[in-house]
Protein backbone atom coordinates (compact mmCIF):
# COMPACT_ATOMS: atom_id res chain seq x y z
CA UNK A 1 0.00 0.00 0.00
CA UNK A 2 1.31 3.59 -0.81
CA UNK A 3 1.53 6.20 1.58
CA UNK A 4 -0.06 9.38 1.54
CA UNK A 5 1.77 12.20 2.26
CA UNK A 6 -0.06 15.66 3.03
CA UNK A 7 1.24 18.78 1.47
CA UNK A 8 0.19 21.53 3.65
CA UNK A 9 1.04 24.58 1.93
CA UNK A 10 -1.09 27.29 3.54
CA UNK A 11 -0.54 30.27 5.61
CA UNK A 12 -0.65 29.84 9.63
CA UNK A 13 -2.60 32.24 11.96
CA UNK A 14 0.13 34.41 12.56
CA UNK A 15 1.31 34.45 9.06
CA UNK A 16 -2.00 35.89 8.34
CA UNK A 17 -1.87 38.27 11.04
CA UNK A 18 1.29 39.61 10.35
CA UNK A 19 -0.01 40.41 6.81
CA UNK A 20 -2.88 42.31 8.45
CA UNK A 21 -0.93 44.57 10.70
CA UNK A 22 1.57 45.45 8.22
CA UNK A 23 -1.69 46.53 5.94
CA UNK A 24 -2.99 48.34 8.93
CA UNK A 25 0.21 50.08 10.09
CA UNK A 26 0.56 51.06 6.03
CA UNK A 27 -3.33 52.44 5.90
CA UNK A 28 -2.60 54.42 9.13
CA UNK A 29 0.24 55.80 7.36
CA UNK A 30 -1.77 56.73 4.40
CA UNK A 31 -5.05 58.30 5.53
CA UNK A 32 -3.61 61.20 6.90
CA UNK A 33 -1.22 62.22 3.46
CA UNK A 34 -4.76 60.98 1.75
CA UNK A 35 -6.45 63.87 3.64
CA UNK A 36 -3.67 66.21 3.44
CA UNK A 37 -3.78 66.01 -0.49
CA UNK A 38 -7.37 66.38 -0.44
CA UNK A 39 -7.21 70.02 1.82
CA UNK A 40 -4.42 70.77 -0.78
CA UNK A 41 -7.21 70.29 -3.62
CA UNK A 42 -9.96 72.15 -2.40
CA UNK A 43 -7.44 75.26 -1.42
CA UNK A 44 -6.24 75.13 -4.88
CA UNK A 45 -9.89 74.94 -6.66
CA UNK A 46 -10.77 77.96 -4.28
CA UNK A 47 -7.94 79.82 -5.23
CA UNK A 48 -8.75 79.12 -8.76
CA UNK A 49 -12.26 80.12 -8.67
CA UNK A 50 -10.81 83.82 -6.80
CA UNK A 51 -8.89 83.87 -9.61
CA UNK A 52 -11.91 83.78 -12.24
CA UNK A 53 -14.11 85.72 -10.22
CA UNK A 54 -11.43 88.45 -10.37
CA UNK A 55 -10.63 88.03 -14.25
CA UNK A 56 -14.84 88.25 -15.18
CA UNK A 57 -15.08 91.79 -12.53
CA UNK A 58 -11.60 93.04 -14.61
CA UNK A 59 -13.57 92.27 -18.04
CA UNK A 60 -16.46 93.41 -16.83
CA UNK A 61 -15.41 96.87 -15.86
CA UNK A 62 -12.66 96.85 -19.01
CA UNK A 63 -16.14 96.91 -20.95
CA UNK A 64 -18.89 99.13 -18.79
CA UNK A 65 -16.26 101.29 -17.21
CA UNK A 66 -17.70 100.41 -13.85
CA UNK A 67 -18.11 97.39 -11.55
CA UNK A 68 -21.53 95.54 -10.76
CA UNK A 69 -23.13 96.00 -7.81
Amino acid sequence: MKEVTLNNSGFTLIELLIVVAIIGILAAIAIPQFSAYRAKAYNSAATSDLKNGKTSLETYYTEYQTYPY
